[in-house]
C-alpha cells in the first residue's frame, strides 16, 4: 500500500506541475508574460514558495543579470516579503566593495545624503536605478547592509600576481581579504569555462581573480550571518551557478549550511527554461529577453 501511495503523490504532482505549465503557456499566448520562476528541474512554481524556502535557508544567493529590471524588483519585493514574514535578513551585494562599509553604514544611519556616498564610495553606474532602492529598504527597516566584495584594486592584482601574492600585502589591505591563504579549486567547471572563454589569455590568474571575489564576498557573508534570518546576497549569476563560485567557498568554510541559489536567465519564451539552464540553481528565474535594460 505504501508503494501504491507514493506512486500516486508522485502521478498527482506530475499531473498538476503539467497544468501549471500548460497555464503558462495559455496566459503567454494570451498577454506578454515578464517572467516566470521554476524549480531547478524546471517546474514552475509560484514566489511564495520561493519565499518560503528562502525564509528558511541560512543564505540565499540571488543570481541576479546586472541589467535586468525585473529582477532587481523582484530583490525588493524579496526583501519586503521576508521582512512581511517576520524575518529580519541581513543584505549584501557584490556591488559594494568591502572598504565601502564604513560610509555605506554612514548612509543607512542618514547623515551621508546619496552625493556624498557617491563621492565616497566605488558605486557602479547603474547604482542609483538598481541597488540604492535595496539600501533604501534596508534603511526603512533598520536592516544591516553588508559590501562584501574584495576591493577591485586587489582582484586586478591577482590576476597580475596570483592569489599567493596577496600575502605580500599590508596587515591592514588582509582586513578587506579572507583568510589566506585562500583555497582555490582551478578544476571547477565554472573556473574551466573561464579559463576556454579567455582563449588562454591569463591563464589561471583569471580564474583566479574570479575567485578571490568568490572567496571576499563568501568571507563577509560568514562573518555576518544573522541568527534565526536569512542572509540575502545579491550577485551576478555567474558567482553562484551550479553551486559553483560564492557557494563553493561558504561550503568549504560551514558545510552544512543551507545556502538557496536563485539563478537568473533571459529567454525569448518565459514559459519553460531552456535545456542549457535547467540545474543551474535552486530556483530559476526566466525574464524576456525584450525587457528594458537598465543600462
Amino acid at each position: 500500500m505504501k508503494h501504491v501511495f507514493l506512486l500516486i503523490v508522485v502521478a498527482l504532482s506530475t499531473i498538476t506541475m503539467s497544468a501549471q505549465s500548460r497555464a503558462l503557456k495559455k496566459a503567454q499566448a494570451e498577454s506578454p508574460l515578464a517572467y516566470a520562476l521554476f524549480n531547478s528541474e524546471g517546474e514552475p512554481v509560484s514566489w511564495a514558495e520561493f519565499v518560503d524556502d528562502a525564509a528558511q535557508a541560512d543564505v540565499v544567493c540571488f543570481g541576479e543579470l546586472h541589467d535586468d529590471a525585473i529582477m532587481h524588483w523582484l530583490q525588493a519585493e524579496l526583501v519586503r516579503d521576508l521582512v512581511a514574514a517576520g524575518k529580519s535578513p541581513t543584505l549584501g551585494a557584490e556591488m559594494l566593495e568591502a572598504d565601502d562599509q564604513l560610509v555605506v553604514n554612514e548612509h543607512l544611519e542618514g547623515w551621508v545624503n546619496e552625493d556624498k556616498l557617491k563621492a565616497a564610495a566605488n558605486l557602479w553606474p547603474n547604482h542609483f536605478t538598481d541597488y540604492q532602492p535595496l539600501l533604501e529598504l534596508a534603511a526603512e527597516n533598520g536592516l544591516p547592509f553588508i559590501a562584501t566584495n574584495v576591493p577591485r584594486r586587489y582582484a586586478s592584482y591577482v590576476y597580475k600576481n596570483g592569489l599567493d601574492a596577496l600575502g605580500d600585502l599590508s596587515d591592514e589591505a588582509k582586513t578587506y581579504l579572507p583568510s589566506l591563504p585562500v583555497p582555490f579549486d582551478i578544476n571547477l567547471p565554472g573556473y574551466q569555462a573561464m579559463m576556454a572563454m579567455g582563449g588562454g589569455h591569463g591563464g589561471e590568474t583569471l580564474p583566479m581573480a574570479q575567485a578571490i571575489k568568490d572567496a571576499t564576498m563568501a568571507h563577509f557573508i560568514l562573518a555576518n550571518l544573522p541568527k534565526k534570518s536569512p542572509f540575502v546576497h545579491f550577485n551576478g549569476a555567474y558567482h553562484s551557478q551550479d553551486h559553483e563560485g560564492i557557494v563553493w567557498y561558504l561550503h568549504n568554510a560551514k558545510p552544512k549550511l543551507k545556502v538557496l541559489t536563485l539563478h537568473g536567465h533571459l529567454q525569448a519564451d518565459v514559459t519553460a527554461p531552456e535545456d542549457e539552464v535547467i540545474g543551474k540553481g535552486d530556483y530559476l528565474l526566466i525574464t524576456h529577453e525584450r525587457m528594458t535594460r537598465t543600462h
